[in-house]
C-alpha cells in the first residue's frame, strides 16, 4: 500500500537529541573528551567573569562552537548560526535544546572575542591532553618541531610605504604665506562628457572597483612598507624561487609516539623566528627537565646556536644535516634514534596540512598577532581531537 505525503505540524515536541546521536559516531568521544576538559578549567573560567550584570555565553558553549567550527571548516560565524538553528548534531553537540534559540552572530563573536586568548588557548590544548584516555598516548622524551607559513588577512595592495615624520617647514612651506586674498583653486567641474572621455566605465561601477595597481619596478621591504590593514603581518617568503606574501609563521612541538601536538605558537615572519620558536615551546612543556630528550627537524634548523642551546638544555638535536657546513657531528648520526626521529618528524606536516585544508588556517580570517594565535593554537587542539577516537578505538 502506497503512503501518503501529508504534511501536518506537530504542537508540542518530545525529541530527545541524545537518542538522536548515532552511538558510534566520532563525536561522541570527542564531546566527552572537551567536557573533560573544560570541567578541569571551571576555576579559570570562574575569574574571568563577575558576579554582576547580564549573563554571558557560557564559555564552555563558546569553546564547543568556536571547536564546532574548525572540525566542519564552517566559514564564519553567521554560518555557524545559521547551521546551529537546523542542524540537530551541532545543537547537541554545543550543548543546546532542541527548542533553545542560537545566538545573533556579533553578539556571539564579541563574547568567543573577550574570552579567547592565547593564553586561554594553551590551557584548553593542555587540558585535553592531560585527559585521562589521552595522556597514555603521549610521549615525553621525543618530540618533533617546524614551523608553516600562515597568510595574513590582507592584500598586497595594502603593503604600502611607511608615512614618513613631519620635517620643519621652510619659508614658503606654510599654507598661511600664501596670499589670503587669493581664492583656491577650483577644480574644473566633472560633465559626464568630460567622464566619458577619462575613463569609460560608469562612475557607479568605478567606486565600486578595487583599484588596479602596478607594483613593476618597484621595490618593497619590510624596512620602509608596512600593511595598512593588518601592520603586525610581515612580506616574507618560505624559500628562494617562491613569492612573497603577508604572512606569519605557525610552529608546532609534536610527541613522536602518536603525532599529537603538545605546544602551539605563532609568531612574525622572520630568518629566525623557527628556531627561536623551537626553543621556547620545548622549555615550556619540558621546564627544567632532566632526562635526556630528542628533538626532530629538518634542516632549516641545521644552525650551530640552535644546536648549541639545545644541547645546552639537555635537548639531543636530531636536526637533518645539510650538505655543507653542518652543526650535527657523528656523534649524533650513528645513533639509531637519529634515523627513527627522521623518519617520524615529517608526521608533523600532516598536522600542517589539515589545519589549512579543514581548520581554515591556509589565511586567517583574523587580524593581529594576538587573535591568530590564539586561532592557530586552538586549531592545533581541534586537529588533536580530530585523531582521538581513531587512536583510542586502536
Amino acid at each position: 500500500m502506497r503512503g501518503t505525503d501529508e504534511t501536518s505540524g506537530s504542537l508540542f515536541s518530545y525529541v530527545d537529541l541524545e537518542d538522536r546521536i548515532p552511538a558510534k559516531h566520532p563525536l561522541r568521544k570527542i564531546r566527552q573528551v572537551v567536557n573533560d576538559a573544560l570541567t578541569s578549567l571551571d576555576a579559570d573560567f570562574e575569574g574571568l567573569y563577575v558576579r554582576f550584570g547580564r549573563p554571558s555565553i557560557a564559555p564552555e558553549r563558546l569553546i564547543r562552537a568556536s571547536l564546532l567550527q574548525i572540525l566542519f571548516s564552517i566559514r564564519s560565524e553567521r554560518q555557524l548560526m545559521e547551521q546551529m538553528n537546523y542542524n540537530l548534531l551541532f545543537r547537541w553537540f554545543v550543548g543546546l535544546g532542541i527548542d533553545d534559540q542560537v545566538w545573533v552572530p556579533t553578539v556571539f563573536t564579541k563574547n568567543r572575542d573577550r574570552l579567547m586568548s592565547t593564553e586561554m588557548s594553551r590551557k584548553i590544548m593542555a587540558a585535553i591532553l592531560a585527559h585521562r584516555e589521552v595522556a597514555p598516548l603521549l610521549s615525553d622524551e621525543h618530540f618533533s618541531v617546524d614551523g608553516t607559513l600562515v597568510k595574513a588577512w590582507a592584500s598586497m595592495k595594502s603593503f604600502q610605504p611607511k608615512a614618513e615624520p613631519l620635517e620643519a617647514d621652510g619659508p614658503g612651506d606654510d599654507p598661511d604665506d600664501e596670499d589670503p586674498g587669493a581664492p583656491p583653486p577650483s577644480p574644473a567641474p566633472e560633465t559626464p562628457e568630460t567622464e566619458a572621455k577619462t575613463d569609460p566605465m560608469p562612475r557607479s561601477r568605478r567606486q565600486n572597483r578595487n583599484a588596479e595597481v602596478d607594483f613593476r619596478g618597484e621595490k618593497r621591504s619590510n624596512a620602509t612598507h608596512v600593511s595598512i590593514t593588518d601592520p603586525e603581518a610581515r612580506l616574507y617568503k618560505k624559500s628562494p624561487g617562491t613569492g612573497a606574501m603577508l604572512c606569519f609563521i605557525g610552529h608546532a612541538l609534536m610527541e613522536n609516539r602518536s603525532g599529537l601536538i603538545v605546544q602551539g605558537e605563532l609568531t612574525r615572519a622572520d630568518g629566525h623566528a623557527e628556531r627561536q620558536a623551537a626553543l621556547d615551546m620545548i622549555h615550556r612543556h619540558s621546564p627544567g627537565s632532566t632526562r635526556r630528550l630528542t628533538l626532530g627537524a629538518d634542516k632549516g634548523y641545521d644552525a650551530a646556536e640552535f644546536v648549541r642551546d639545545l644541547r645546552r638544555a639537555c635537548v639531543t638535536p636530531h636536526v637533518a644535516q645539510k650538505a655543507r657546513h653542518s652543526a650535527i657531528d657523528r656523534r649524533t648520526t650513528h645513533h639509531d634514534g637519529y634515523a627513527l626521529s627522521l623518519k617520524h618528524r615529517k608526521r608533523i606536516e600532516e598536522a600542517f596540512g589539515w589545519a589549512k585544508t579543514v581548520g581554515g588556517m591556509a589565511q586567517t580570517m583574523y587580524r593581529g598577532i594576538e587573535r591568530v594565535q590564539s586561532r592557530f593554537i586552538l586549531t592545533m587542539a581541534a586537529n588533536n581531537l580530530a585523531r582521538l577516537p581513531r587512536l583510542l578505538a586502536a
